[in-house]
């Protein structure tokens, strides 16, 4: 962990102590209009059973889990008392990881949501942690107050000085209230923005991580320009003249994710999705039915998989079997990699050639065929 980030986090210690007003704020999600407004947002119903060791299981992986703790049962009852042989105990293992690959290899769009939100899934905060060697933390907006929402500073990786901007949801019921569940206010975008224009000032590649449900849609947000405030990120980043790389590793939701997501390379972890709508809020929208968010999310194409078909994405990130949270440390790495190897490409494109491709990318989205009946004219 960077030495200068520990130090920043103890001094400050997450913030803590939120602005009064941002704890009624949240309040009102739980009554009446603000919860109303945040439905879209709501929880997925994943991971509420924990094992011995208070590991969170996903449906789909509780086979695997009885599985392993019999193993692990077994292995410790044969020290004492040998019943199966090395061998034997080999063959088990195989089987395990048998079982993996076919639950893993059948994951379907659902239950791949379910990873994605998984609470022990590495939050931005985790990734600066472990792949920058410093990071110093930058506050504010010039404008209005902090979001804690959003985590903005300059971060050195493996030597190379970078901009990184994360939206952070928090960890434990705690951080969770004081981040807001990661949905960023206006202020937010503005202080993500204030931090791009240094890193063009210095001539900074700038790192995105992108892990949102989607921006705050409370009436404070709406009265402090929620929708200008992305506008305007939208606007500044397709011009912003230095490299920008983008990295997916969680929920990519709506305009909250894109407010930061226009980039010169968009990189995806594979179990992360992206796309205009939580698969609740569609199944809402279209059936009056988020019991039918399965139907949603398949229908949405919101997957590393599709959206490289469709043009959205640039790069898969491979992640651990079974999705980052059970292997952390592989997706830092993986994720890691990605961000030497993109600045690698990057640096060298000329200033102005840089700014075309980027503007031709995102304006070459969403083309669509249409078929001419017959006897139409051409």
């Amino acid at each position: 962990m960077s030495t200068l980030y520990r130090n920043n986090l103890k001094n400050r210690e997450f913030d803590k102590k939120a602005p009064q007003n941002f704890c009624s704020e949240q309040a009102t999600l739980t009554e009446g209009q603000g919860a109303s407004e945040n439905k879209h947002f709501e929880a997925l119903p994943t991971p509420s059973k924990t094992d011995a060791s208070g590991r969170f299981s996903i449906t789909h992986e509780r086979q695997i889990l009885e599985v392993e703790q019999t193993l692990k049962k077994l292995k410790e009852q044969n020290q004492s008392n040998p019943l199966f042989s090395s061998d034997e105990l080999i063959k088990m293992e195989k089987k395990l990881e048998a079982l993996k690959l076919k639950v893993y290899s059948e994951l379907k769009p659902w239950e791949r949501v379910a990873i994605c939100r998984h609470p022990q899934r590495p939050h931005a905060s985790d990734y600066i942690q472990n792949i920058c060697d410093e990071f110093v933390e930058l506050f504010g907006d010039r404008t209005f107050r902090d979001d804690a929402a959003m985590i903005t500073g300059l971060g050195r990786i493996d030597g190379e000085k970078y901009v990184v901007i994360g939206q952070e949801k928090g960890s434990d019921t705690e951080s969770r209230i004081h981040r807001n569940f990661g949905m960023a206010h206006p202020e937010g975008y503005r202080k993500a923005m204030r931090c791009m224009h240094l890193a063009a000032k210095f001539q900074l590649p700038v790192v995105v991580l992108l892990d949102t449900p989607g921006a705050y849609a409370g009436l404070s947000a709406e009265e402090r320009g929620q929708g200008w405030a992305i506008a305007k990120n939208l606007w500044e980043m397709a011009r912003l003249p230095t490299p920008l790389i983008i990295v997916l590793i969680g929920e990519g939701c709506s305009g909250g994710a894109l407010g930061i997501g226009v980039g010169d390379v968009i990189g995806m972890l594979e179990h992360s999705y992206y796309s205009v709508i939580s698969p609740e809020g569609c199944a809402s929208i279209l059936w009056k039915d988020a019991s039918k968010s399965a139907i949603a999310a398949e229908a949405l194409k919101m997957h590393v998989e599709d959206l490289l078909a469709l043009r959205i994405v640039d790069h898969k990130i491979a992640e651990p079997l079974g999705g980052a949270h059970l292997a952390p440390s592989i997706a830092y790495a993986n994720v890691k990699a990605f961000i030497r190897e993109q600045w690698a490409s990057l640096r060298s494109t000329p200033l102005d050639v840089l700014l075309e491709t980027r503007y031709q990318k995102f304006r070459k989205m969403g083309q669509y065929e249409t078929a001419l009946t017959s006897g139409a004219s051409q």
